[in-house]
């Protein structure tokens, strides 16, 4: 008598979009985004590529929903908080510590603008834009410079934060730009600079440009 074959249940049948996005956040943080392929995600999730393709259209869509879903949570936070300046301070943190967690955001935001995490920052600091008393195209301009510097200090913290994976990286990468810099150009103003990017912190620095940023704006709304 022959027993009959034990066979593994499909793991396509319980799969979702949610997971194959969860799923691609994982690779993506263990290994950047050079190791987000189709080949990965078969191996990680047991599966096969055909279902991943009927879910996913393909690795763009996946990369923008798996930066949608990181950034979802920083949104979401910033507006539950009831004042409006401190939701924009929390956004931008956000958007910086969410960029530390997972270094790979960074240069996705840069990447498209069309992109839903994209529009989700764009709508939340709209929204609070508004709620300071922000009108007209004065919004537009405010909302342009906001989201444009926590998107470039964004991308510039994500390259830096690829180069350094821990402080004592960080600090061997910050002693050779400093060097490097100071090498270039030996006036009083770079020597200053290059003294300061050795001991800075990112974090503090970023909150200050947005307090600036926030100043300005809270000034031309009166």
């Amino acid at each position: 008598m022959t027993t009959p074959a034990t066979h593994r249940p499909r793991r396509a049948d319980a799969l979702s979009r949610e997971r194959i996005v969860e799923a691609a956040i994982e690779i993506l943080d263990r290994s950047g985004e050079q190791a987000l392929t189709v080949r990965a995600l078969t191996s990680h999730l047991s599966t096969g590529r055909g279902a991943i393709y009927y879910r996913v259209a393909g690795m763009d869509d996946l990369l923008a929903a798996a930066a949608d879903e990181v950034i979802r949570a920083v949104t979401d936070r910033a507006a539950g908080d009831g004042d409006p300046d401190s939701a924009l301070r929390s956004l931008s943190l956000g958007i910086f510590d969410a960029i530390d967690a997972h270094p790979w955001v960074g240069s996705q935001l840069a990447r498209e603008p069309l992109q839903p995490a994209v529009l989700r920052i764009w709508k939340c600091i709209g929204v609070q834009l508004w709620e300071l008393g922000v009108r007209g195209s004065a919004t537009a301009d405010a909302g342009g410079a906001l989201a444009n510097y926590i998107f470039g200090s964004a991308a510039q913290f994500a390259a830096g934060a690829r180069r350094a994976r821990n402080q004592a990286e960080r600090r061997r990468y910050l002693d050779a730009l400093a060097t490097a810099w100071t090498e270039q150009d030996a006036g009083h103003i770079v020597r200053e600079a290059a003294a300061e990017l050795r001991d800075h912190d990112d974090r503090h620095q970023f909150l200050a440009g947005v307090d600036i940023f926030l100043s300005g704006i809270k000034a031309r709304a009166k």
